[in-house]
């Protein structure tokens, strides 16, 4: 089944009954189609070309690409750049919004300029404070927060006005996002914490690296006990380790981020570390699709981006669906 590209901004579409956006990513999900995203790091150029060749990498195996904005608090071209080049060439995209580096004005602006240009995804994150990053004297702004950003937008496109009450001609038609970590602790209250996104306005999830399938088989299940995932579209986040000294690193130095010994020693006995990572993200892919409620995974192949495809076919939760392909706009 093939879905169209992106609408043109400024076309006069009707949304589907039951849908908040025009875009593809929404339709897919809605369909009931096992769905997959990736993520890209905007780069560190005003080259728009750099851009284009790196979404090439996801052309025919992502249905969705999120433009990660300062991610880990570290500066490169902003996600609405991205967006803007990439919406242009029919990529269906995910905006990322960190509430980290600007107020409410500031965010509530790029919405509508996303918007208008065909962005029909928003992920809304808090962010990573700014002494993780590259620029620790930079000042934070945390004006919002993951949950009242999803209250802003949700505000903005349903009852078509800013914060401040002023009506808004025209609203944004987007489909609403937010990151959960099933396994940061105490683990008994991430489901409780999704529930509260959902009740702010999340539509999709997208989740941290899922390693421990046994893990976020229980978070699944109690989500399902408490009838969220008849509210909310579940994407597993999944991706490659390099090697067992990398994947050490992460675990022991980026907070949230769970890896089981397992996989260490995977990495560590492997004569090719590297293949053998993405072997394990293949497998745990095939794991993750057969979890009641999971809609779908996340790649996030940090300096790995040219094995997603390679991964995805491999992996062969996408079936028989071949997913957009820039060919298809021509």
């Amino acid at each position: 089944m093939k879905f169209s590209d992106e609408p043109i901004p400024g076309e006069n579409l009707s949304i589907l009954p039951g849908h908040s956006s025009f875009g593809r990513l929404e339709r897919i999900l809605r369909a009931g189609h096992f769905t997959v995203t990736s993520e890209m790091a905007p780069p560190d150029s005003a080259d728009p070309q750099e851009v284009y060749k790196q979404a090439a990498l996801f052309d025919g195996v992502t249905d969705a690409i999120n433009a990660t904005d300062g991610s880990g608090a570290n500066c490169h071209m902003s996600s609405v750049g991205v967006c803007s080049l990439l919406t242009r060439k029919g990529y269906s995209m995910v905006m990322q919004i960190s509430c980290r580096d600007k107020n409410r004005i500031a965010i509530q602006g790029d919405v509508l300029g996303a918007s208008a240009m065909g962005v029909a995804n928003m992920l809304c994150l808090t962010g990573d404070g700014v002494q993780a990053g590259d620029h620790p004297e930079a000042k934070p702004v945390f004006d919002l927060d993951a949950m009242t950003l999803l209250q802003t937008i949700k505000i903005m496109r349903d009852e078509k006005r800013f914060l401040s009450g002023r009506k808004l001609d025209t609203p944004p038609h987007s489909f609403l996002g937010a990151a959960a970590n099933p396994f940061a602790e105490p683990r008994e209250f991430r489901v409780d914490r999704l529930a509260k996104k959902i009740e702010a306005g999340a539509q999709f999830i997208q989740t941290q690296y899922c390693f421990d399938i046994p893990v976020f088989k229980e978070y699944m299940a109690r989500a399902g006990d408490k009838g969220l995932l008849d509210k909310v579209f579940i994407l597993a986040g999944v991706g490659p380790m390099a090697s067992a000294r990398s994947a050490t690193w992460i675990r022991d130095n980026v907070p949230g981020i769970h890896i089981p010994d397992w996989v260490i020693k995977r990495l560590k006995d492997a004569e090719n570390p590297k293949q053998e990572g993405q072997q394990i993200c293949i497998e745990l892919m095939q794991q993750l699709k057969e979890i009641e409620g999971v809609a779908g995974v996340h790649v996030m192949a940090y300096r790995q981006e040219s094995s997603v495809k390679d991964i995805v076919l491999k992996s062969g939760v996408l079936g028989d669906r071949i997913p957009w392909h820039p060919d298809q706009a021509e």
